[in-house]
Order: C-alpha cells, then structure tokens, then sequence
C-alpha cells in the first residue's frame, strides 16, 4: 500500500469517527505536494469545547483501535477552540467554527486537492 493510500485510509477513519460525534464541514486536503512534513489535513468544526474534546478523544480512540496509531504530538487541549492532533501521515484539525473561520486553512491551501472521505449521508442533512 503507497503513503497516499495509508494516509488516506486514516483520514477516513478520523472522519467517520469525528462525524459521529457530530463534526462539521469536514474537509480533506492533500498537502503531500506542498509540505514534506506530512501528508493531509482533516479540518473539522464543532459547535463548541465540550463537542471539541469529543471529537479529539473519538478520533484518538479510532485510529489506536483501527491502525494502531496514537498522536505523535498534541496542541491546543484544554484551549478550547482548536485542537491539533499530529498522527504524522496526516493532521487532524479540530476548530470551533470562530477559530475555523479566522486561521481559514481552506483558503491558505486552497491550490491542494481535496480529498473524498466517503461519509455516509447523514439524517439530519437530508432536512
């Protein structure tokens, strides 16, 4: 299995698990091109600190159970309103949609290629 292909199944699994707890605006962007660092950003919203640690801890629990991954770093907990999760194949960002909204990562690296996640619809979209 290529890098890509690693990385993009971790990103999925971060997804599925960040949507459950009911992340928004879930974006994937491939940055292999671009930073040598890592390979893409997951970008998620939360509507606020408590749905935030949600998310952190859910996608953390995912990716241990699923590809046996834990964070090589870790920022922003206890801050509140964005917290970054270093798994070093892929970054996952979770924002409040203030901070999302400020840092604006979309449009700092609106040139990479969006990644599909393969979410299933949810319910609550359909209304």
């Amino acid at each position: 299995m290529s890098e890509i292909e690693e990385s993009t199944r971790l990103l999925r699994t971060a997804a599925l698990a960040a949507d459950e707890k009911l992340g928004s605006d879930l974006v994937a962007l491939d940055v292999s091109a671009t930073l040598y660092i890592t390979d893409a950003f997951l970008i998620i919203s939360a509507e606020n600190e408590r749905q935030i640690s949600s998310i952190v801890d859910a996608v953390e629990e995912a990716l241990q159970k699923t590809h046996g991954r834990k964070p090589l770093r870790r920022e922003g907990r206890g801050g509140g309103d964005w917290v970054l999760l270093d798994f070093g194949d892929i970054v996952v960002h979770v924002f409040s949609a203030e901070q999302r909204e400020y840092y604006a990562l979309e449009r700092l690296w609106k040139d990479c290629p969006v990644i599909d996640l393969q979410l299933p619809a949810r319910s609550d979209d359909a209304q």
